[in-house]
């Protein structure tokens, strides 16, 4: 599995996660200031879109995670 799947599947489970944690009809429900950290995750996706910048995949990289090459 690549860097840019494994960035896809940590930011679709975080979202999940922030928003049964965040909204009120949730049988999980803490807060609702868990849906900054939704707002969190979808700025830095916008941001690494342009920058290439993101910290996950630094730390995959780290990891030994192969790459796809997309980003220098």
């Amino acid at each position: 599995m690549t860097t840019e799947r494994l960035i896809r599947m940590f930011a679709g489970a975080f979202v999940l996660a922030s928003l049964a944690l965040g909204l009120e009809p949730s049988p999980v429900f803490v807060s609702p200031h868990f849906l900054w950290f939704t707002a969190f995750v979808g700025l830095n996706l916008f941001q690494s879109a342009f920058t290439c910048l993101c910290p996950l995949e630094t730390i995959l990289k780290k990891l030994g995670v192969r790459t796809a090459g997309t980003c220098p």
